[in-house]
């Protein structure tokens, strides 16, 4: 009788001691992404204390207010988000690294285009305008090959469009990142000329949160970092393994079917795409480097005020790296 009573008490006890902690993340189904689906799908936010609940947003831009707006924890999207939002007032923290920007022009091999300066006169696909990508293709990739954004046609639309774009031949080339380069690659009569991380290597996506967040959840936050750390080894040293966990937040049918290749396995594709990413929880101080040219582009691109609206240190909180050792 007393072992049939202590049982369910020792079991309560032990559910109220140990009650997950609530965490709320924000992510867009892209590679860059992909750390958050797999610490979820491989569950590591729950080995590391937490009940996370994963949430998809179509842009950063809307993942970004949810932060503003104390919706979401943390959110991993492009840092210009941050930037944009800070100069505006709000209260952000930059809190760790996620994935160094991988974007490819691919052309069509039919446009005639060989380089990017070929672009002069033709359409181009790429993304929404003000976005991460928008930013660096105008401000790094067409800058360097003397092009201004007039000088050509740029659609911003989703990157599944662009790559049916590609297909149907109603643009040019196209400015893509994982894993729709390497769909594209397989679909469509296309050639990559350029990568901007070969070139220009930058942090895109990183971890963000409030400030309110921080001061009030650091432990959460924390061990949210924890889980994506660990979910950024697997996807560096492992990627067979983490491939199978996130195929089918990027392609549902267990196949494609390419130009050359006949049917090949979904999940080798998105293996592909893992393998071509630069994951890193670190920031480095290269990385805020990049950050601190990208404000600069910024300004010049009318998106930030002027150079004294942004302390690029100040949004940063690099506390859990040094703890971390990293």
């Amino acid at each position: 009788m007393k072992r049939w009573i202590l049982i369910p008490l020792l079991a309560l006890l032990a559910g109220s001691s140990f009650a997950a902690e609530s965490l709320r993340v924000g992510y867009v189904r892209v590679m860059d992404d992909a750390q958050a689906m797999l610490a979820y799908e491989a569950g590591l936010y729950e080995k590391h204390g937490l009940d996370a609940q994963l949430i998809e947003f179509t842009s950063g831009t809307d993942l970004i207010k949810a932060i503003v707006g104390g919706q979401l924890d943390i959110g991993v999207l492009g840092f210009s988000n941050a930037f944009t939002w800070s100069a505006r007032g709000a209260d952000l923290k930059i809190i760790g690294g996620a994935q160094r920007g991988y974007h490819s022009f691919l052309a069509r091999k039919d446009s005639g285009i060989t380089s990017v300066a070929d672009l002069r006169g033709k359409n181009l696909a790429s993304q929404k305008q003000g976005s991460t990508a928008d930013i660096v293709l105008k401000g790094v990739m067409l800058a360097e090959a003397g092009l201004e954004p007039t000088d050509l046609n740029i659609m911003g639309v989703a990157p599944a469009v662009a790559v049916q774009s590609l297909v149907g031949g109603r643009v040019d080339g196209a400015f893509l990142f994982e894993p729709y380069d390497r769909i594209a690659q397989l679909v469509a009569p296309v050639v990559q000329i350029y990568e901007i991380g070969e070139v220009w290597p930058f942090p895109c996506m990183v971890v963000i949160t409030s400030g309110e967040t921080l001061e009030n959840r650091k432990d959460v936050l924390w061990s949210a970092l924890d889980a994506q750390h660990e979910a950024i080894e697997m996807l560096e040293q492992e990627p067979a393994k983490a491939a199978p966990l996130i195929t089918d937040y990027f392609i549902r049918e267990p196949t494609i079917k390419t130009l050359e290749q006949g049917e090949i396995p979904s999940v080798e594709v998105i293996e592909q795409a893992i393998t071509t990413q630069d994951f890193s929880a670190k920031l480095t101080e290269d990385d805020i480097s990049r950050m601190k040219e990208l404000a600069v582009i910024m300004q010049k691109q009318g998106i930030l005020p002027t150079p004294d609206t942004l302390d690029v240190d100040a949004l940063l909180d690099l506390s859990w790296q040094q703890a971390r050792g990293l």
